[in-house]
């Protein structure tokens, strides 16, 4: 395995990088934003275009060769194969919208869906192994901070859209064509191992605390903006302050290497030992001051002969010794976590809640059609904020817990589940004023998932195999859009539209039945959540002992 050399600079500036790079990383959620302009003109069926969001799913799910290569490669590296995905996916889709090549093959259109996406995978994984690493002592906050601005990328894409693009769906894909790549190799260099620190740091702290903030403030102007852009005629120089408004709120993680460049903080200095005194302040008085250098000098001879006779042993095959098997919170090699049943209740629940989620998020615009909303825009945004806040609350809440208590992350995975539950009967109610409320509620706890699910791996089987393992986790989201959106929803759709007399489905008939077996799901999925919660609460209170997070003995980074 190849020993990526950290650099001796604070990870700061890796970490304002790797906000840009994740907003990129996010546009496989951004599907909605050129969906129907793929049904439309190239004539497909609801389920024919639901399968392309599985395809569009898939892509961004499968990272498990990343999360190999992480442990391979430097990040530029992994970076540069998301650049090149990136641009012969999205640039196959764009070629395939404008008719430059018509009558593409809709096998080969899916293929060059799943490579798209799979940029995402990539770039994603490549940008939170490292990070995470260089923070290893802030694992849930980086994770939903990270987490949450991939999650903010549709909103920022859906910016762009309206407010420069006018709504072009084939613009913003030449956008993710030549866009995303020019993003990622200008910044590929900044996104590289550091060394972390070992010891809770208070400034660290309020650096994270600033960059919720300011994160939290973007967020909430995407909404302001993409909602005012719907309701109000604005004029092109109010549309170019607001985005040059957004990208000064992206550079706003760049404020904390630059303060800490211009006012460095001082370093404590550790008194030498200088005195027999202080030594003996730090020792236990085992050895009088007569004997101590004859009784250090025999124990030493005795404890090294000791080691040398144990050698000579094992080499002649007298003694075998047998290596220990990691317990939970140290680094584990993926074959020994998939014999471990907390692997699998972990892959369980994300896989039942992230994947039901998940099918709400690819047919949004049809939910919205289907009950009489022709601006799908709004909905789209408002999921995109609320999967943010998601994501950093998740983060930042399950921390803040994690540490007073010792509380096991996944007891939020399962409160978000139990919340999904309700959510996806309020959607199959349809009852007027709700649609904005179940979306609100269903991207908060699609976000908190996602946050748990990140930082919960990491600490039950390590950093040192991080990018497989929660890439491996992520397979539940293409699995779970597979089974509830491709088979159940597509064909519950197309099922009544036809019954209508048409392709196109209009009621709350079109996607009652969905709902209902989702929450179903859900409901089982909080059952897997509470048995996983209390098996690893012990774990927790390892780990969390006193309050800091304890780094294992054997953790790799």
């Amino acid at each position: 395995m190849q020993s990526v050399k950290a650099g001796t600079r604070p990870p700061w500036v890796g970490f304002a990088a790797a906000v840009w790079v994740g907003i990129a990383a996010g546009n496989s959620y951004c599907f909605p934003l050129y969906s129907h302009s793929l049904k439309s003109v190239l004539g497909l069926t609801q389920q024919q275009l639901t399968i392309l969001g599985v395809a569009n799913d898939f892509g961004e799910n499968t990272g498990i060769i990343p999360g190999i290569a992480c442990n391979y490669f430097p990040p530029w590296a992994v970076l540069l194969v998301g650049v090149f995905s990136s641009f012969f996916g999205y640039g196959l889709i764009w070629l395939a919208i404008t008719q430059t090549l018509p009558h593409l093959p809709y096998c080969l259109l899916w293929v060059a869906l799943v490579l798209a996406a799979n940029s995402s995978a990539w770039l994603g994984t490549a940008v939170l192994v490292t990070n995470l690493r260089n923070f290893p002592l802030s694992r849930g906050t980086v994770a939903g901070l990270l987490k949450g601005y991939i999650a903010l990328s549709a909103a920022v894409f859906t910016e762009v859209c309206t407010m420069l693009l006018n709504g072009s769906s084939t613009q913003i894909v030449l956008v993710f064509t030549l866009g995303i790549p020019i993003i990622c190799l200008a910044l590929m260099y900044y996104v590289r191992p550091c060394t972390p620190a070992l010891e809770p740091d208070p400034s660290e702290n309020a650096h994270f605390i600033f960059t919720q903030g300011s994160s939290l403030l973007l967020a909430v102007f995407l909404l302001t903006t993409t909602i005012l852009k719907n309701s109000l005629n604005l004029n092109k120089t109010v549309s170019y302050a607001f985005i040059t408004i957004m990208v000064i709120l992206l550079l706003s993680p760049l404020v904390i290497p630059i303060k800490m460049t211009l006012f460095p903080a001082r370093k404590k200095t550790i008194r030498p030992v200088e005195s027999s005194d202080s030594l003996d302040m730090k020792t236990e008085p085992l050895l009088t001051t007569s004997s101590s250098n004859t009784n250090l000098s025999s124990f030493r001879e005795s404890e090294d002969g000791s080691d040398v006779n144990l050698l000579l042993a094992v080499g002649e095959g007298a003694v075998k010794i047998k290596k220990r098997r990691p317990r939970r919170g140290e680094d584990f090699t993926f074959r020994e976590a998939m014999v471990k049943a907390d692997f699998w209740l972990l892959w369980a629940t994300y896989f039942l809640g992230i994947g039901s989620g998940v099918t709400v998020l690819n047919n949004l615009a049809q939910i919205g059609s289907s009950l009489g909303f022709d601006d799908t825009t709004t909905l789209m945004s408002l999921f995109s904020f609320c999967n943010f806040l998601g994501r950093l609350g998740g983060g930042a809440v399950s921390e803040y817990f994690v540490r007073l208590n010792a509380i096991p992350r996944t007891l939020w995975t399962m409160v978000t589940q139990i919340i999904m539950v309700l959510t996806y009967l309020l959607y199959a109610s349809a009852l007027n004023g709700t649609l904005y409320a179940a979306t609100a509620l269903l991207g908060t706890c699609y976000g908190v998932q996602i946050a748990i699910m990140v930082s919960t791996s990491s600490e039950l089987f390590g950093l040192k195999n991080f990018g497989l393992f929660f890439n491996f986790m992520q397979l539940g989201n293409p699995l779970g859009a597979l089974l509830f959106s491709g088979v159940l929803a597509g064909y519950v759709y197309d099922t009544e539209g036809a019954k209508q007399g048409g392709s196109t489905c209009l009621g709350p008939t079109c996607f009652r039945l969905t709902f209902l077996v989702l929450a179903c799901v859900c409901g089982l999925g909080t059952i897997l959540s509470l048995i996983l919660t209390l098996r690893i609460r012990p774990v927790y209170q390892m780990l969390y002992a006193g309050g800091s997070f304890r780094l294992p003995q054997t953790a790799g980074h």
